[in-house]
């Protein structure tokens, strides 16, 4: 609880179910960025990597780092990115290759395409949302005997005395099922499965 409380009082923190730890994010299109990351079934963890050393000298990289099976990608959202001289960019692009890290540029009109971003914040408004254990339980069980489904089949397959609605949504942001969001508006016939 303490460390709820104190990310509660720090606003300038993202916290993920794929990052390990909160992610300084004090510009909102770095945030924005932020939480389509979260959502893409491709992205398997998020990190932040703070500094890094060329040839013993220090860089300040202040990266997100986004792991995906196709490789690790350093988050380049433009609206968001630092102002450098040119030596400590070069220095940032030495460390970067040093790390093995490709860039990944999110331009302001990626983070507003459509639906995507539709999709994304009605999915992100069920953040923290909690999900009692057994609605989790059947929720994962009718994935698992079933295999991957439209939405509308889930929820109705789903047993439960409330719209289960929210805690499928809340499911997607903890980083246990994972849903198509770029291509179509969120609807009857988005295809949900298991993360695995």
């Amino acid at each position: 609880m303490r460390i709820r409380r104190l990310l509660r009082s720090r606003p300038d923190f993202f916290v993920s179910a794929k990052a390990p730890a909160p992610i300084p994010a004090r510009h909102p299109a770095l945030r924005a960025g932020l939480v389509q990351a979260s959502l893409d079934p491709q992205v398997r963890a998020i990190a932040h990597v703070a500094t890094a050393h060329v040839a013993s000298v220090p860089v300040d990289l202040d990266a997100v780092v986004l792991t995906r099976e196709d490789g690790r990608f350093v988050l380049d959202i433009v609206p968001a990115r630092r102002l450098r001289d040119v030596a400590d960019e070069k220095l940032v692009q030495i460390a970067l290759r040093d790390l093995d890290l490709k860039p990944l540029v999110v331009t302001a009109e990626d983070l507003k395409a459509e639906p995507r971003r539709a999709n994304v914040d009605l999915v992100w408004s069920h953040n923290r949302r909690f999900v009692p254990l057994g609605l989790r339980i059947r929720i994962l069980q009718v994935l698992r005997d079933e295999g991957p489904m439209d939405l509308v089949r889930l929820l109705e397959s789903i047993q439960s005395d409330r719209d289960p609605t929210p805690s499928v949504m809340s499911m997607f942001c903890d980083d246990l099922l994972e849903i198509e969001l770029m291509s179509a508006p969120l609807g009857p016939l988005s295809l949900v499965r298991s993360r695995s």
